[in-house]
């Protein structure tokens, strides 16, 4: 019979090798939470979570309903990143807050569209038609800025991405304005002549905006493409890298391009 002899300092180099080979593997492997819009926002996180998972990066996904929410919860320190705005609705938010959130990878665009249940041609929306808008300064600013690109009002000379209707320099058919709650539009609309949505709230409301939408913002070169944000002391942790990397992913492309036809884009 053979016998092998390990003295006390080999078997304690194996041990230790054993335990930093542990640590190491324990290192790679984080677990995150990730803020985001319910709907479809959310299946698209769900699609970049399985991504992130072969990469040793774990997400748990929280959703939220209204839009002032995923930007507290990561300022508090509740999640570790948020993937749900872009970049005139997080510098308004900055502004109004002094957040010190930053973006750190583009994930989809969403183009906004104007709807309506009463009338089926933008062009011939009747005089002192009611007309509903986001109430927050950059998507209220957005909706205007389409219904001016689409000739139904006249900006002044100047105005920016947070344009309000003060800002209106002609409004020939004297259309009013309902600002509201964006996530509240869609259940407004029968009551409306018509409304500018966010494509988040029109698909969650079954509308298709493909075919739906009246006019709709241009899908190229579009300032609105949104992002994952995180607190700026976070943006180079690792798994801020692999999280947009996961966002930033063929099965991602391949699944907006399955699901939503063309109605949400990648942005990357």
């Amino acid at each position: 019979m053979i016998r092998f002899a390990l003295d006390r300092r080999a078997f304690g180099a194996l041990v230790a090798a054993g335990l930093l080979l542990g640590s190491t593997a324990l290192a790679a492997a984080e677990t995150i939470k990730l803020g985001v819009i319910g709907g479809d926002e959310e299946e698209i996180a769900e699609v970049a979570r399985k991504v992130a998972a072969k990469d040793g990066l774990t997400i748990e996904i929280i959703a939220f309903s209204d839009y002032t929410l995923p930007n507290e919860a990561l300022d508090r320190g509740d999640i570790d990143a948020n993937a749900f705005q872009h970049k005139p609705y997080l510098d308004a938010q900055i502004a109004a807050r002094g957040y010190k959130i930053v973006p750190v990878g583009y994930t989809i665009v969403e183009p906004i569209g104007f709807y309506s249940a009463k009338h089926k041609d933008f062009a011939a929306l009747p005089e002192g038609a009611k007309i509903g808008i986001p109430n927050d300064p950059s998507n209220g600013g957005r909706a205007l800025h389409l219904l001016a690109g689409n000739g139904l009002i006249k900006l002044k000379d100047g105005t920016g991405l947070t344009a309000t209707p003060l800002d209106i320099a002609e409004n020939p058919k004297k259309v009013s304005f309902v600002e509201t709650d964006a996530a509240l539009l869609p259940k407004q609309l029968p009551d409306l002549d018509g409304a500018v949505i966010n494509t988040n709230y029109a698909l969650g409301a079954g509308l298709n905006p493909t075919d739906d939408a009246l006019v709709q913002e241009s899908r190229t070169d579009n300032p609105y493409g949104n992002f994952v944000a995180v607190r700026a002391a976070d943006k180079d942790k690792p798994f801020v890298a692999k999280l947009v990397a996961a966002y930033q992913s063929k099965e991602v492309a391949d699944f907006l391009a399955e699901r939503f036809k063309g109605a949400v884009l990648p942005a990357w």
